[in-house]
């Protein structure tokens, strides 16, 4: 069995999570408590129906905090007998998870404990500590809409069935409007030349010619390509020999719509000529 446990914050997006995973084939199960899962993964096992062959399951905080903090030996006793398990924790800055929460007018479930929402938010946040610490990807869902969610669950999903040893995420931001908070390796390409100044080439995006041409002209970018593509072909081998699922790497400029589009387009061809399909490209705020 593949099993794909969705935990996270409240509001981050895990029921779109297991929606993603129930179109790509998966018998999904939400808010099933820790105490049950192992039980249910045998159950299913037992069955032996291609139907429960790729299982996803959502857990949240009210599973409490005890049953939370021994959720990786719950994980160990599945591996044990032969079953594949991810465990994707989803999260999103206070603000984007209170903005959320305002705009659909539900509530949080830790406020029926008398917690206010911000006092709610914070409290689950220190409930899933210990899950959070433990997850084989962990997605910053505060600057992704739901389709871009839906496509970024799927592409990680996907690449783990296609027997891939590791699933390499390359994506461009800009820092004006924050940084990735699930960022493996995070490299800031402000010290490059900004084409935003060239009018000219300013509408233009790192995807296009003007301002491809206006990078390549300077050295700088040149010697930058250089530095992070053998940065990346020295490490990555590490991370797949050690038995790593998941890396994240984020490219920022200041807007993400020239410097870091190029570089992401740049490398994430070089890698894929190097580690193959396994490689997926996103640009964050184009």
């Amino acid at each position: 069995m593949n099993l794909c446990i969705v935990s996270g914050l409240s509001g981050s997006g895990k029921t779109i999570a297991l929606n993603a995973l129930e179109d790509e084939g998966y018998y999904c199960i939400d808010n099933l408590p820790v105490g049950l899962l192992l039980g249910v993964i045998e159950n299913l096992a037992e069955k032996h129906q291609a139907a429960f062959s790729d299982v996803g399951v959502g857990i949240d905080a009210r599973s409490g905090f005890e049953d939370l903090d021994g959720l990786g030996d719950v994980i160990t006793q599945i591996k044990d007998t032969g079953h594949s398990i991810t465990l994707i924790f989803l999260q999103a800055d206070e603000a984007e998870i209170i903005k959320r929460y305002s705009e659909t007018r539900r509530k949080h479930p830790l406020t029926h404990d008398g917690y206010s929402l911000v006092d709610a938010v914070r409290e689950e946040r220190r409930l899933l500590t210990a899950v959070a610490g433990i997850a084989d990807l962990t997605i910053d869902t505060s600057y992704l809409n739901i389709h871009d969610l839906s496509l970024r669950i799927r592409d990680r999903v996907n690449v783990g069935k296609n027997n891939d040893s590791l699933s390499l995420l390359v994506q461009s931001f800009g820092f004006k409007h924050g940084a990735p908070m699930d960022s493996d390796f995070l490299f800031d390409l402000r010290c490059l030349p900004n084409p935003h100044w060239d009018t000219r080439i300013r509408p233009f995006t790192g995807k296009e010619k003007p301002v491809i041409d206006f990078l390549e002209q300077y050295e700088e970018v040149k010697a930058m390509f250089l530095s992070l593509s053998g940065f990346l072909d020295t490490w990555v081998p590490q991370f797949m020999a050690s038995n790593r699922s998941y890396v994240t790497v984020s490219i920022g400029c200041t807007g993400g719509r020239h410097r870091s589009v190029y570089m992401v387009d740049r490398l994430g061809q070089h890698l894929r000529q190097q580690f193959g399909h396994a490689v997926i490209v996103k640009h964050r705020d184009l």
